[in-house]
C-alpha cells in the first residue's frame, strides 16, 4: 500500500470515529500517523530531486511574497500591475507554468513578488507540480492567498488545507509548547491550565508514535494534539496571510460591504487597480519592517536608504549583516541614545562579545567608552572596585547612577 493510500485510509477512520473523552488517545495516534506520512511525502527518504524549472528563484530584497490561488483567479494580473513584470495572462486555467518574480519598493523597502503557477486540489500529494508551488511558498514572508469573488469561498478552505498539509501555518502562533527529550524519567507533563482534549495517556500515545518514551512536556495554553503535534515535528513555518478577493468589478457595494468584514482581507480589482493602497498598507503591517536610518559622523542622516530589519526579532548583529558581513568581524559593542529616557540621555547598551556573554576586557572597554561619551559626576565609582564579571542589567544600573549626571561634566 503506497502513502496515498495510507493517508486516505487514516483520514477515512478519523472520519468515522466519535469525537470524545474516550477516543482522545486513538484520534491522537491517528494525527501523529497522518503527520509522519505527511512528512514522508514531502521529503522522500531516498531524496528527492530538483525543484523542477522555473522554481528555483534566488531570494532577495528585505521580504519576499508569494501568490497562491486557483488557476485563473487574477494572480498574473495583479503581479504585472503591481511590479510592472509581463507574467502571461489569457482566458484559459494553466497560463502560468513557472514562478515569475517581480520587485516592488515601498517606503523604503524591497520587497520581492513571486506569481506561483496555479494550484488545485490535492497539490500536496503532488498534484499539477503541487509539491513545488507549495515549496516555494514556505520560503515566503508573507503569502497572498488570491480569490475569484464569484467563485464559492471553499476554494479558501481548500486552499488552506493543501498548505496545512505541507506544514504551513497560515496567521497563527508557533505553539506555546515546552517539550525536552531526556535520556531516562519517563513522559512528564505539567500543563499551567485546564486542558480539553490533551491528557498524560493521550500525550504518551501521541509520543509513543515517534518512539519517544521519555521527555518533559509543558502545556501553557489549552493545547490540542496538532499544536502537540507541529512541535514534535519541528518542521512547520508559520506565515501571516493575506486573502485577496479579486473581480470586485463584477459585484455589488452592498456584497463588497460584506466582504470587507471578513478578517484578513482586501478586496480589489487587479484589472482596474482598485484598493491598491489598501493592499501596499495591509502588506507593510502583515509584514511587521522597520526602517532604520543611517547618520555618517558629521553629516545629516541619510533618509534616502534605509536599512530594513524585521521589528522586533532583529539584532545589532543584524543591523551590521545588511551594511556589509565584514563589520561584524571587528564590532565590539553599540551605543544607542533615547531622549525619551530618563535620565535624559540614558544609554541602552548592547553587548556582542563571545555569544552575548560579556567579558572583564569587554567591560573594561566598554566603560572606558561611556566615560569617553557622556558626562559623569565627580564621585563615579572607579570600575575597578566593581565586582567580575558584572551582568549587563547591573552594569546599565551601576552607569546610570553614577555616569549620567547633568550637574557635573567630566574635566
Amino acid at each position: 500500500m503506497g502513502i496515498l493510500e495510507k493517508i486516505a485510509e487514516i483520514e477515512a477512520e478519523m472520519a468515522k470515529t466519535q469525537r470524545n473523552k474516550a477516543t482522545m488517545g486513538h484520534l491522537g495516534l491517528l494525527k501523529a500517523r497522518l503527520a509522519k506520512l505527511r512528512r514522508e511525502l514531502i521529503e522522500p527518504k531516498g531524496g528527492g530531486g530538483g525543484g523542477g524549472e522555473g522554481f528555483d528563484v534566488a531570494k532577495t530584497g528585505d521580504a519576499r511574497i508569494g501568490f497562491v490561488g486557483f488557476p485563473s483567479v487574477g494572480k498574473s494580473t495583479l503581479l504585472s500591475n503591481l511590479a510592472g513584470v509581463y507574467s502571461e495572462v489569457a482566458a484559459y486555467e494553466f497560463t502560468t507554468l513557472t514562478t515569475v518574480p517581480g520587485v516592488i519598493r515601498y517606503k523604503g523597502a524591497k520587497i520581492q513578488l513571486l506569481d506561483l503557477p496555479g494550484i488545485i486540489e490535492g497539490a500536496k500529494d503532488g498534484k499539477g507540480r503541487g509539491k513545488q508551488v507549495i515549496a516555494v511558498a514556505r520560503t515566503c514572508s508573507l503569502i497572498f492567498i488570491v480569490l475569484d469573488v464569484l467563485k464559492p469561498l471553499q476554494h479558501k478552505k481548500l486552499i488552506e488545507y493543501e498548505l496545512e498539509g505541507f506544514g504551513i501555518r497560515l496567521n497563527k502562533n508557533p505553539p506555546n509548547i515546552h517539550f525536552r527529550r531526556k535520556d531516562k524519567g519517563g513522559i512528564n507533563l505539567t500543563s499551567t491550565t485546564a486542558q480539553s482534549e490533551l491528557d498524560l495517556d493521550t500525550v504518551k500515545t501521541i509520543l509513543g508514535e515517534y518512539r519517544i518514551h521519555n521527555a518533559d512536556i509543558v502545556l501553557r495554553y489549552d493545547a490540542t494534539a496538532e499544536d502537540l503535534i507541529d512541535v514534535v515535528e519541528g518542521n512547520r513555518v508559520y506565515i501571516p496571510c493575506i486573502y485577496i478577493l479579486n473581480k470586485i468589478d463584477q459585484i455589488s457595494v452592498e456584497e463588497l460591504d460584506i466582504i470587507y468584514r471578513i478578517p484578513h482581507c482586501v478586496p480589489l480589482s487587479a484589472h482596474h487597480k482598485w484598493n491598491f493602497d489598501d493592499l501596499l498598507e495591509k502588506l507593510w503591517d502583515y509584514l511587521q519592517l522597520v526602517r532604520i536610518y543611517t547618520k555618517p559622523k558629521g553629516q545629516l542622516p541619510d533618509y534616502s536608504a534605509p536599512v530594513v530589519l524585521k521589528d522586533g526579532k532583529s539584532s545589532v548583529e543584524d543591523f551590521c549583516n545588511k551594511i556589509h558581513r565584514n563589520i561584524m568581524r571587528e564590532f565590539k559593542h553599540a551605543l544607542s541614545r533615547s531622549e525619551i529616557c530618563q535620565p535624559k540621555y540614558l544609554i541602552q547598551i548592547i553587548v556582542i562579545a563571545c555569544g552575548l556573554l560579556m567579558t572583564v576586557e569587554s567591560l573594561r572597554t566598554l566603560y572606558q567608552d561611556f566615560l569617553n561619551f557622556c558626562p559623569v559626576t565627580t564621585t563615579s565609582l572607579p570600575y575597578d572596585t566593581r565586582p567580575h564579571p558584572l551582568p549587563s542589567h547591573q552594569l546599565l544600573i551601576y552607569l546610570t547612577i553614577n555616569l549620567f549626571s547633568n550637574k557635573h561634566t567630566r574635566q
